[in-house]
C-alpha cells in the first residue's frame, strides 16, 4: 500500500470515488454535504493497493491549524493498517508544511483509532451529516 498526495486528475477522481463509496453510498451522507466548497483549497490524499484506490482524505489550514478531513478506507481494507498508513502520510505532510498541531472531527466509533495515533478528544459530541462526532487534536 502507498499513500500519495494528489497531483493528477486521475488521482483526484480516485479520491472522490472512495469518498463516494464510503460516505455517500455506505454512510448515506448527502452528496452536497460530502463534496463542498473547500475541495479546491484542500490538499488531497489517496491510498492505493497496487493500482487500486482504497482510501482518501484531505487537509486544509483552518484558523492557523492543520485540519484533517474526509478520511475514509474501503470497508474490506479496514483493520489492516490502511488507515494508519494514510494518517501517517497526512500527519507527515502537516509537519512538512510547518504546522505544530492538527485537528479532525472524528465519527465517535473511530475515536479509538485516532487515539492510537496520539489524538485527544477536545469537544463534546456533535452531529455532522447525521453522524455523531467529536473534535480531536494532535500536537507535535
Amino acid at each position: 500500500m502507498e499513500a500519495a498526495i494528489v497531483t493528477t486528475e486521475k488521482q483526484q477522481q480516485d479520491a472522490f470515488l472512495i469518498r463516494k463509496i464510503v460516505f455517500i453510498d455506505e454512510q448515506q451522507v448527502p452528496p452536497e454535504e460530502e463534496i463542498d466548497q473547500f475541495e479546491k483549497e484542500a490538499t488531497h490524499f489517496v491510498l492505493y493497493d497496487g493500482a487500486r484506490p482504497i482510501g482518501a482524505g484531505r487537509f486544509r489550514s483552518v484558523d492557523g491549524v492543520g485540519k484533517i478531513e474526509r478520511v475514509c478506507i474501503l470497508k474490506e481494507y479496514r483493520g489492516n493498517g490502511a488507515g494508519k498508513l494514510l494518517m501517517e502520510k497526512m500527519i507527515q505532510y502537516a509537519q512538512e508544511v510547518n504546522f505544530s498541531k492538527v485537528k479532525l472531527n472524528s465519527q465517535t466509533h473511530a475515536i479509538p483509532f485516532y487515539e492510537k495515533l496520539g489524538f485527544i478528544v477536545v469537544s463534546e459530541e456533535f452531529m455532522d451529516a447525521g453522524i455523531p462526532h467529536k473534535t480531536m487534536e494532535l500536537t507535535f
